[in-house]
């Protein structure tokens, strides 16, 4: 999966809470503050590029739907970004967090739980 832009990220966001539809109904659910039509427009023309989104026209109106599903995006995502800043080493992610006081002992204690049940 390529990388994507801070900008597609926020765009791709908007098209996973609505699913399927126009350029129109992703700005409803962009979050603020909202880019200019023209601009999300032109971003989700690159995302169909990069093959995250198809496009469907009916009439006028080109209708996009997500070709990338949500989680594979996260997974694919935070496998890339351990791998980039950590080494590849998901023990040094969450030393991380708890050195910089991100996660607390309680939340700790649950994840070794959630690790143990599986």
């Amino acid at each position: 999966m390529e990388k994507l832009t801070q900008q597609e990220e926020l765009a791709m966001l908007a098209i996973w809470k609505t699913g399927s539809g126009s350029v129109k109904d992703f700005l409803e659910n962009h979050l603020s503050p909202q880019p200019p039509y023209t601009t999300l427009a032109s971003t989700i023309r690159n995302l169909e590029k990069k093959q995250y989104v198809t496009s469907r026209k009916t009439g006028n109106v080109y209708t996009y739907t997500p070709a990338v599903q949500e989680g594979a995006h996260k997974q694919a995502f935070m496998n890339g970004f351990v791998k980039d800043y950590f080494e590849n080493s998901y023990k040094a992610l969450v030393t991380f967090f708890a050195k910089e006081k991100k996660i607390t002992p309680a939340e700790l204690k649950d994840i070794v739980r959630m690790i143990e049940k599986k």
